[in-house]
């Protein structure tokens, strides 16, 4: 199955996850879903057998109302069996609203208050430095919650002490503009000294060339190379007309049970195009 297939296949997984429970951020969801997708299948090392694998690299969500996209791609890549997906929002589950790193196999913060992931990803990668290691972070924030100032705090940190093994990755789905526009983003984000990059936050290819390849990141030592910024663009919505359309109407809501089968069959039409 190609990526493009497994990605339509897994947010009919979301859309269905929710529209049962009647919960759950689909549009945040379908906006990051490639991004997380492209880091688990193709640039981070990791072991379901043993999320806890000392050499692992880290994916941290910052944007934790994405929560649906990270089970969607966990259960995916066997750190638990998918169809735990459909238990989502229930109780008992382990897959809660918000993910929880106490509960669910893979999930390395509990996210879900704006503005906490990216301070902790420039922590996480100073203390991995200090210690001589060789693993990556790599942590994923919404371009809303950068309306917190603890992440331009972090984003100072991060270049001053070129953190060449931080993959900081910007969900660019323009949710905030309606508040606060950040535009031009770019030229706010270079004068943090950082490898700033932009790619198609849709394209699995476009991501993982983007991202820095594992032959530069020594690890072990500091190289003096900045830490890499991308700024994702995506749709907030991304696959389905009628969310991308209206995202702000969709930011938490289920689908009924007719939009739950014109989804569907929109999804499975593209599918087959």
């Amino acid at each position: 199955m190609s990526d493009t297939e497994k990605l339509r296949e897994l947010r009919l997984r979301i859309l269905k996850a929710a529209h049962a429970t009647k919960e759950g951020h689909i549009a945040s969801a379908f906006s990051v879903l490639e991004i997380i997708y492209a880091l688990y299948r193709y640039a981070m090392w990791y072991s379901p057998l043993d999320p806890s694998l000392e050499d692992r690299d880290y994916f941290l969500l910052s944007k934790g109302h994405g929560a649906m996209a990270l089970y969607a791609v966990l259960g995916e890549m066997k750190f638990f069996n998918i169809e735990l997906l459909n238990t989502y929002y229930q109780k008992d589950s382990i897959l809660g609203g918000h993910p929880d790193r106490n509960k669910v196999p893979g999930v390395e913060i509990s996210s879900g208050s704006l503005g906490h992931g990216l301070p902790i990803a420039v922590g996480l990668a100073m203390a991995l430095k200090r210690d001589g290691k060789k693993n990556r972070v790599f942590v994923l924030v919404g371009d809303g919650e950068l309306n917190e100032g603890s992440n331009w705090e972090a984003l100072l940190i991060a270049g001053t002490k070129s953190l060449d093994n931080l993959h900081i990755i910007v969900d660019y789905n323009h949710s905030t503009d309606a508040a606060l526009d950040l535009a031009p983003l770019a030229g706010k984000l270079l004068g943090f000294h950082v490898d700033l990059r932009e790619c198609d936050g849709h394209s699995v290819a476009d991501i993982v060339g983007n991202l820095r390849p594992l032959k530069e990141l020594p690890g072990m030592v500091c190289t003096g190379k900045p830490p890499v910024v991308v700024i994702a663009n995506t749709i907030k919505g991304k696959g389905v007309r009628l969310i991308e359309q209206n995202p702000q109407m969709w930011h938490h809501r289920a689908p009924t049970d007719a939009e739950l089968e014109q989804f569907t069959q929109e999804l499975s039409c593209a599918s087959n195009s």
